[in-house]
């Protein structure tokens, strides 16, 4: 395999989170996303994804074309491997929208807490402010496209959080 690791990458790049989120996907805990539990996600996120996106995705990310979308090639999606560094951007502007529920262009911990709930993650609101507070970068409380896309850059080292 290609190391493509000194270029910035816009993508989840912790193993833990990945699993993380693949596991969140992976509703029936087989290993695997099926286009069905991709869809599944996307609408308890609030997103009227049509057929042919989840096609789209599918296709991207089903590298082995089996119909499934398996954890090497989740991670290899998250980690870039695709190399499209508009594409990149355009996921995580997708990503971003999708916690903006108000679409003001800033997540607050409220969203955030809405976004994970809806998710099954169990956390309380406070848990949210200091997620925000430890990627909130100009202290306003709320998470700028910027910071979002900061956050997911650096998710593979906490150098960068500060307090």
């Amino acid at each position: 395999m290609a190391t493509e690791t000194n270029k910035p990458s816009v993508y989840l790049t912790n193993i833990d989170e990945v699993k993380k989120v693949f596991s969140r996907f992976d509703a029936n805990g087989d290993g695997k996303i099926s286009a069905e539990e991709l869809v599944d996600v996307m609408k308890a996120l609030g997103s009227n994804i049509s057929a042919e996106e989840v096609q789209k995705t599918m296709t991207t990310i089903d590298t082995d074309c089996d119909g499934f979308i398996n954890l090497e090639e989740f991670a290899g999606f998250c980690k870039g491997n695709a190399g499209e560094q508009d594409g990149g951007i355009k996921e995580l502007e997708e990503a971003f929208e999708l916690y903006d529920l108000n679409k003001n262009g800033l997540i607050s911990s409220t969203e955030l807490h809405q976004i994970l709930t809806r998710l099954g993650e169990r956390c309380m609101v406070d848990d949210c402010v200091m997620m925000i507070k430890s990627v909130d970068s100009d202290g306003d409380g709320f998470v700028d496209f910027e910071e979002f896309k900061k956050m997911m850059s650096n998710n593979s080292s906490n150098g960068d959080a500060g307090p």
